[in-house]
């Protein structure tokens, strides 16, 4: 598979006030991947593009009714302009999140993001790990007991590699990441909007050590993007930006200084190395060393679904029960 170039694009818009401001973002962030993919000819081909969390709109409002009433569309909606991006100039785009409707699905909004090649639109994620007590979008695990079919972690298999991806607070989790690298994945791509103070800058620089340490421990390329939008726009959220290409060892192959502002980062993608890596290694290979039936974390549930839709009240009940049982637990010896 011949190498390529991929580029982390992040955003700094104002804040929008409704969903009318929807399209004109769109417009911005295609014109900047434009930019990037003719200004980048010379040396190499663009052709994958990641955009950061909240690019189409922000939950600036604190309850489901308000950002139904004022931000969420439908998949449908955001799609076209990207379809014929990437039709039009062979590419693949993780576009920012949307904070989406779907009639499937009345009275709840997911924070999604699609996957769109030259072919359409690839996959649909939708957040599995809202950022709680504030986040009140729901997620997929909320729902499976209503039959939600969807995959929560896809993968798909492209002429560019296979892409699997997780939005911002997913990834503080190692199990989001992991799923998708045991299904194949070998570029995993961070769509985010992390702020300070822990974002890009020390002593916590929790962005760059988690983006790393996925990349490590499921041996891949990480692509992630970040917001750069100003605190004036976002009280009382600064983002720092500082969006970066990390290769399977952890390697930062291109990064951002940390700080507000629109930015591009590329870097190369070789899927061959990889995959020579991983048929190659006996030693550090997280995933065909991971030994499954010695962990039983993962078989006792903490968090529970939402009662929905979720309100921050109820996200703030939710976690006190989760650390009633994690107490719990302790108590008895943890899961066994």
């Amino acid at each position: 598979m011949p190498r390529y170039y991929a580029a982390a694009i992040q955003t700094a818009m104002e804040c929008p006030a409704n969903r009318d401001a929807i399209p004109g973002r769109i417009a911005r962030m295609l014109s900047m991947a434009d930019g990037a993919r003719v200004g980048y000819e010379p040396f190499h081909d663009i052709r994958l593009f990641a955009f950061p969390e909240f690019a189409h709109a922000v939950p600036i409002k604190l309850t489901v009714p308000e950002l139904l009433e004022h931000y969420a569309v439908e998949a449908g909606d955001i799609a076209p302009a990207y379809e014929t991006f990437c039709r039009e100039r062979g590419c693949f785009i993780q576009t920012g999140t949307f904070l989406e409707r779907d009639p499937k699905w009345p009275g709840h909004v997911f924070n999604t993001t699609l996957l769109v090649g030259p072919s359409g639109v690839l996959s649909r994620y939708r957040k599995v790990n809202p950022w709680i007590p504030w986040e009140v979008n729901t997620s997929p695990h909320d729902l499976l007991a209503q039959g939600y079919s969807e995959p929560l972690f896809p993968v798909v298999e492209t002429e560019i590699g296979r892409l699997g991806c997780a939005i911002c607070y997913d990834w503080l989790f190692p199990e989001p990441l992991r799923e998708m690298a045991f299904a194949g994945a070998e570029v995993l791509i961070r769509v985010s909007a992390y702020m300070d103070p822990w974002g890009a800058t020390a002593p916590m620089d929790w962005w760059t050590l988690m983006n790393r340490a996925r990349a490590v421990e499921n041996t891949a390329f990480v692509l992630a993007a970040n917001q750069g939008a100003k605190l004036s726009e976002y009280p009382p959220f600064s983002w720092p930006g500082a969006s970066m290409v990390v290769d399977f060892d952890g390697r930062i192959l291109a990064q951002a200084d940390a700080g507000e502002g629109e930015r591009v980062v590329v870097a190369p993608i070789d899927i061959d190395a990889l995959r020579a890596e991983r048929a190659r290694r006996r030693g550090h290979d997280m995933l065909a060393h991971h030994r499954s039936s010695a962990y039983h974390y993962g078989t006792r549930e903490y968090i529970q679904p939402a009662v929905l839709p979720p309100t921050i009240a109820s996200n703030d009940e939710r976690i006190a029960a989760a650390k009633s049982a994690l107490v719990a637990g302790h108590m008895s010896g943890g899961a066994r």
